[in-house]
């Protein structure tokens, strides 16, 4: 864990206030104003979709093995042929810079201390070129652009920043319904309004250490990331245009992204398995199950109730899957179910927005407290022995790996 004898008082004081996952959304609520607050808890409509995350892991129970000797219990997990300290990463966050200075270069500092994989956020306002001089900042997810030549331009300036693994979101033809973003204060393009002006007011802390050093360092911010050049200023008309135009895409796209990209290429925002197989016939390296948390479409599967299913027909490929993760006991049902690794994203950011590296170092450690706390009560010493017999479904009736 993080030491805490270099860190400032405030830092100190927020880091022992935070003892799971939970606690630092609660934590982050007070300390962010309203609508930067409202933009990350944001779930479409009436929250279904979020809900069917949290409820998915109810269908199942851990069945524990007894007097199984974990003097020694390893966390260690392989993907792409790295190995990581833990079965779990930082999902892609949009504008993570409105939570904490700087937002994705904390995000990736501290997931290169835990040796944890982060996803760099397309939808992001720091320069990737940035992002990616981070050791084992390598990942990048992308909102495709809207023509062939956009998309050549903006995969060729992340390979030349160094990315090696590509993720492409494949679920984002149109933006989601903003109404609860709305409701909230956040608009985008961002509206200076007296609302926010006065959250802003009410929180000096993220006042003067966020927004106004953002300023006086940077200016405005833009979004970075969405083309080959720099898109436009959050609070430019421009800026929703940088999320639209991709009505008309199909799978030829994906076709034109594995010709374009050589590196590892994976998906994300993948449900049904029939996606799934398509994907993989476009020759894909891996595939993130994903219902980005409840933000999209309300009523949506949750991507735990679908995995077994898909790794029924895909047996071969690396699954990865995020939403709704909040416990070590969500992650091992995951995996146990076929996941070969999970992706968390609001904790981490809400970690970022209390205590910044260290807030995001300390969450990562306490999710890898909670995992090789609960393998050793499981009866499991490495993250492979983690599969279907860990398992039973809530009624008892049959394997929880046999499909949905």
């Amino acid at each position: 864990m993080a030491s805490h004898s270099r860190h400032s008082f405030w830092t100190r004081r927020a880091l022992a206030r935070i003892h799971n996952l939970h606690d630092v959304e609660r934590l982050a609520k007070r300390k962010l104003p309203r609508p930067i607050y409202g933009y990350i808890a944001h779930v479409a409509e009436d929250g279904r979709t979020q809900r069917a995350n949290v409820d998915a892991f109810a269908a199942y129970r851990l069945l524990p093995r007894a007097f199984v000797n974990v003097a020694k219990v390893s966390l260690e997990t392989e993907l792409f042929g790295r190995r990581y300290a833990a079965p779990f990463g930082i999902a892609p966050m949009g504008i993570s810079a409105l939570s904490v200075y700087q937002g994705d270069l904390v995000l990736a500092r501290a997931a290169a201390a835990r040796n944890v994989p982060m996803i760099m956020s397309g939808s992001s306002l720091v320069p990737l070129e940035d992002v990616a001089k981070v050791d084992g900042a390598d990942w990048f997810q992308v909102y495709l652009p809207g023509t062939p030549e956009g998309i050549e331009a903006l995969l060729a300036r992340a390979a030349r920043a160094g990315f090696e693994k590509l993720v492409v979101t494949l679920d984002y033809p149109v933006p989601p319904n903003p109404d609860n973003m709305r409701k909230a204060g956040f608009s985008s393009p961002l509206v200076p309004t007296l609302r926010l002006a006065l959250d802003g007011l009410l929180r000096p802390e993220w006042l003067l250490n966020t927004f106004a050093r953002t300023l006086k360092r940077h200016g405005m911010p833009h979004f970075e990331n969405n083309h080959a050049e720099r898109g436009a200023p959050m609070v430019s008309r421009r800026a929703a245009r940088d999320f639209s135009g991709r009505r008309h895409f199909d799978w030829g796209y994906l076709d034109l992204v594995r010709r374009l990209w050589p590196k590892t290429l994976i998906v994300k925002g993948v449900l049904n398995p029939d996606d799934a197989v398509r994907a993989c016939d476009a020759g894909v390296d891996g595939i993130i199950l994903s219902n980005h948390g409840g933000r999209q479409l309300d009523g949506t599967i949750s991507p735990l109730t679908v995995l077994p299913e898909i790794r029924r027909r895909l047996p071969t490929m690396p699954l990865m899957i995020d939403s709704g993760f909040r416990r070590g006991t969500d992650v091992l049902t995951a995996l146990a179910l076929g996941a070969d690794f999970v992706f968390v994203g609001r904790p981490f950011n809400y970690a970022a927005a209390c205590a910044g590296q260290a807030g995001v170092e300390h969450v990562i450690a306490l999710l890898e407290s909670e995992i090789e706390r609960d393998m050793a009560l499981l009866g499991v010493t490495a993250i492979a022995e983690v599969d279907q017999r860990c398992l039973y479904c809530a009624a008892g009736e049959q394997a929880a790996g046999s499909g949905v």
